[in-house]
């Protein structure tokens, strides 16, 4: 039998924006590389339109978004830019080299928003909307403008704002639920009021862009889709600020497992939605939330004696999709201290993961190190080596050794090597508790005023032996970051994850400007 053919008009085009607004979440910064890395595995997965970040935030940022322009094969590649004409120049600039430019737009239209934000009337709102808009399409004819907290927008003012900007050239319009305040039926309502009042709506395509702060993010996207919107806007996990945004994998597979009922599509290769999780997580320290839907590592664990008996009998009793259609494979007991390399490889690429050169050996060399401590190595051993591995990669500080005098007779002292910028540094603590000697090491070689907000520490897997994970989160005047580390000795892993955290604010250190501004539509 042949397979219903897909219309156009029911295609919703993916746009993700992990590398702009997920990045703004407290702490998910990443490298330049790392944001390279989850730029090509958007490409690769599928993705229309891959938000690379805001340029005019700092030259870190336009130099991220410039390079995927030049490697981006597929996917429309997006710059944000505020209404100014310097954001939307200096946006036009970082897109330069792609195959497929778009500049995203946006402005504040609720009364809110225009009174103690933007310190303007509605007239001269309306005015800046038409400009920048204009400004943007003297770049490329693919524009896209947001009204910042479109949900709390009046509708009148909203419709007039919309008309002028498709007016003067925008093809797509967001009108985002910049606060999470709307409910699925009012955001169904309006789109489907704006699209019916705004005379020239069937010039552009609607977008949804949707945070979880009620969590109802991808309730609220699909029921704008409903309302007529054909593009989702959304970040991998749902990563962004405060709450978070709507999680790209759970849009994607609520339609395709639904959609005798959510009767729209989308090109994304849903098999490498788990890859594009772990690579996430890892670079950014975020860890993904156990009971995760798609995603987490218990989205298809059954524990419940009924439930393990109905899955035994059939598998669809519990389980509305199958492992294999996001990307899991099955855990096996298979790796040990005798696996070689290619078995090595064979693993990574089962679990989702591709490493290349020297990132390859160095965890190949861990693995072996591993092996040898641990009778048996399971997958999470190896997720949680390989994320390190990814996390650490760029680091300029790494440790080289550790020892740790403990026990009920303190004080409790530690001694420490580390590498800093390729030179060897030395140092000896005592602490209230090994823990805290090992951190009065950290800050003795590296000085420093951050606070640690976050400090936990959980088994990666079942058995005595088993790898402690460690989460580290520090602040410094506003910046925050998280870390992690995972060894079997557990202060070698919060030593890890002490210093992986100190490695991620020298790299806000360093991007921090001035002009710099956090983006919201």
């Amino acid at each position: 039998m042949t397979a219903p053919t897909q219309s156009e008009t029911d295609r919703v085009v993916i746009f993700d924006t992990t590398l702009r607004d997920g990045e703004q979440s407290p702490g998910a910064t990443m490298t330049h590389e790392e944001k390279l890395d989850v730029a090509e595995v958007l490409d690769q997965m599928g993705v229309d339109v891959i938000e690379a970040g805001f340029p005019i935030a700092s030259e870190g940022d336009f130099f991220a978004v410039n390079e995927i322009a030049k490697r981006t094969r597929n996917a429309v590649v997006c710059g944000l830019a505020r209404a100014a004409f310097k954001d939307i120049d200096r946006c036009a600039e970082a897109i330069k080299p792609a195959a497929r430019k778009r500049i995203h737009t946006f402005l504040s239209t609720s009364p809110v928003h225009m009174k103690h934000k933007l310190q303007k009337e509605p007239h001269e709102v309306y005015e800046m909307v038409i400009a920048q808009v204009t400004r943007a399409r003297d770049y490329t004819d693919d524009v896209e403008w947001s009204s910042e907290d479109g949900t709390r927008t009046e509708i009148d003012f909203l419709c007039r704002c919309v008309e002028a900007a498709i007016k003067a050239g925008a093809t797509t319009i967001n009108i985002p639920d910049t606060v999470g305040y709307t409910t699925p039926e009012e955001y169904y309502t309006l789109f489907k009021t704006v699209r019916e009042r705004v005379p020239n709506s069937d010039q552009a395509v609607f977008s949804v862009h949707c945070h979880d702060d009620l969590g109802m993010a991808v309730a609220n996207s699909l029921a704008g889709v409903r309302g007529g919107a054909r593009q989702i806007e959304c970040t991998i996990n749902g990563i962004g600020e405060r709450a978070g945004n709507t999680a790209l994998e759970e849009v994607v597979m609520a339609m395709k497992v639904r959609n005798e009922v959510l009767p729209w599509w989308t090109g994304i290769d849903a098999t490498m939605l788990t890859r594009a999780s772990k690579l996430v997580s890892a670079v950014t320290s975020f860890p993904v939330q156990y009971n995760k839907a798609i995603v987490g590592r218990n989205a298809f664990a059954h524990e419940s004696g009924i439930h393990q008996d109905g899955m035994l009998k059939n598998a669809q009793t519990y389980e509305i999709m199958t492992p294999e259609s996001v990307g899991v494979k099955q855990t096996s007991l298979v790796m040990g201290k005798h696996s070689g390399r290619h078995a090595f490889v064979r693993k990574l690429e089962d679990l989702g993961y591709k490493l290349a050169g020297n990132q390859l050996e160095d965890a190949f060399v861990r693995f072996k190190a591993l092996a040898d401590r641990k009778k048996h190595v399971y997958d999470e051993d190896i997720e949680a080596l390989v994320d390190e591995e990814i996390a650490t990669a760029q680091d300029r500080i790494k440790l080289q050794s550790l020892s740790v005098i403990a026990g009920t007779h303190g004080p409790q002292r530690a001694t420490m090597k580390l590498v800093i910028d390729g030179r060897t540094v030395i140092e000896e603590c005592e602490g209230n508790g090994p823990v805290d000697a090992v951190f009065n090491c950290i800050k003795a070689l590296v000085p420093h005023e951050a606070m640690l907000e976050l400090y936990q520490v959980h088994a990666v897997t079942e058995g005595t032996d088993a790898q402690a994970e460690v989460s580290v989160r520090l602040s410094e005047a506003d910046k925050t970051v998280t870390a992690k580390g995972a060894d079997p000795d557990t202060l070698v892993a919060s030593a890890k994850a002490y210093l992986g955290a100190l490695n991620k604010l020298m790299i806000k250190r360093q991007r921090t400007k001035p002009e710099a501004m956090a983006a919201t539509p």
